[in-house]
């Protein structure tokens, strides 16, 4: 594999560790009753069929109450891979020649169109996330949608309107959500075990850097142009969307035109859960402070109005600070102190924190143990999922805030309430980004 491209699935976390409109579908009633049964399921459509895509069909064809009808890639190997994926998967399972087909499409507007389909699954690099889903919301589809949610701070908001004026149900994939390790960080925390929390550390990679790759022939069967579609015009790059069908996590991300480097990518899971932790999930810091240096990958801090600070620092995970104790929490990793006493080490002591620390009234948050299946949950009953739109929303705006501290080295004052810069600092034009014609926000 050419390093330059990607990182697999064990390099990426090694490394961060050092627009149709339509009315509103109605599902049908008994669309989880007799799950198994095809005239029953809930429809999917699957829109980008990249690597965390992969992961996220697999998920959902094995559940018996859905079907997958469609998937959608500006890559024609990618999204025949997809279709035969899925036709293989139900031929298997029918044991017989009789098995539904699936649809590929090279354009989502499309796959939108379907009045079969129930709800998409939007894992595209992160430049296209608020076009498709404002305009799956407009169709009538309820949403699943990879973080970081937008590509900007307008666009966050423009996504959490359409999914409420649509009443689409919402979910992000900030799936820490539904992790254990996260949930009992959050409730110590919210029941004041770690007494007051004065200071919390955020450890992800670095800001985006603006996109420099020279030309390269062009890969056979991906169109290039749509791939880009908002984002600026330029010659293909086998970095930002590799040849074939990859094993990797693209490197798109690390652009500032199509993603927000390990800020808005890792920030997203992890800026999310010190949101959750400090009851912030309808609002945000007040103050945003740059780095030392207008070269710096970290330091960046926030202010929240209760007096807590936020540290961007290099590494990967969080670690909370209160006056009686501190906490770090990664995915498969917990640690506790109750002053210099170190109570646990591991998840696998989690038990007992949660028997010594949250038993009784303690206050206890969402509780979600499967974030797919929270959201085909959630569909049925039309009740907020664990990482609905807002949620999704304010925590990318936190990344893309911290982002901004980096990209202009300045000191702003942030009104989370109007999602405005206040007091004269920070440029209202930071809050967008340009898009290409004919792309808009709908």
């Amino acid at each position: 594999m050419n390093s330059r491209q990607g990182y697999s699935r064990r390099q990426f976390l090694k490394a961060t560790s050092t627009v149709a409109v339509g009315v509103p579908l109605l599902l049908r009633s008994n669309v989880f009753a007799a799950a198994d049964s095809p005239g029953n399921r809930l429809t999917l459509g699957f829109i980008g069929m990249g690597r965390q895509s992969r992961n996220l069909l697999s998920s959902f064809l094995r559940r018996p109450e859905t079907q997958v009808l469609a998937v959608c890639d500006a890559d024609q190997n990618r999204r025949e891979q997809a279709r035969k994926t899925v036709e293989d998967f139900y031929a298997g399972k029918s044991g017989s020649g009789s098995h539904p087909s699936c649809a590929a499409y090279g354009d989502f507007q499309e796959l939108l169109a379907r009045k079969d389909i129930d709800a998409v699954v939007i894992a595209t690099p992160d430049h296209w996330h608020a076009i498709i889903a404002i305009a799956a919301a407009q169709s009538g589809k309820d949403i699943y949608c990879e973080k970081p949610l937008s590509q900007s701070i307008h666009e966050a908001r423009a996504m959490v309107n359409a999914a409420g004026k649509n009443q689409r149900v919402f979910q992000t994939g900030s799936m820490q959500r539904s992790m254990r390790e996260f949930r009992t960080a959050v409730e110590l925390i919210r029941n004041g075990v770690l007494g007051r929390i004065t200071r919390a550390e955020v450890a992800v990679g670095g800001p985006g850097i603006p996109c420099d790759l020279p030309a390269e022939p062009d890969e056979s069967g991906l169109d290039w142009n749509r791939w880009l579609g908002p984002a600026p015009s330029r010659p293909y790059n086998s970095i930002l969307s590799p040849r074939g069908i990859y094993d990797l996590y693209p490197m798109w991300r690390k652009y500032r035109e199509y993603g927000g480097g390990m800020v808005t990518d890792w920030g997203a899971h992890h800026f999310d859960i010190v949101q959750w932790a400090l009851g912030m999930d309808h609002s945000g810091p007040v103050e945003i402070f740059p780095a030392a240096g207008p070269d710096a990958q970290s330091g960046v801090k926030l202010l929240y109005a209760n007096g807590t600070e936020v540290t961007h620092i290099p590494g990967n995970g969080i670690t909370f600070y209160g006056t009686d104790g501190k906490l770090y929490v990664n995915r498969g990793k917990f640690e506790l102190w109750i002053g210099s006493e170190k109570k646990a080490d591991s998840t696998a002591k989690l038990d007992g924190v949660i028997a010594e620390y949250l038993g009784g009234k303690a206050e206890r948050v969402y509780t979600s143990i499967d974030h797919h299946r929270n959201w085909l949950e959630c569909i049925r009953s039309r009740k907020p999922p664990v990482a609905e739109a807002e949620i999704g929303a304010r925590s990318v705006t936190v990344c893309h805030l911290v982002n901004l501290a980096y990209y202009h080295g300045q000191h702003m004052n942030w009104d989370p309430k109007a999602e405005t810069f206040a007091g004269g600092a920070g440029d209202p034009k930071w809050l967008d980004v340009a898009y290409r014609s004919p792309w808009k926000l709908a």
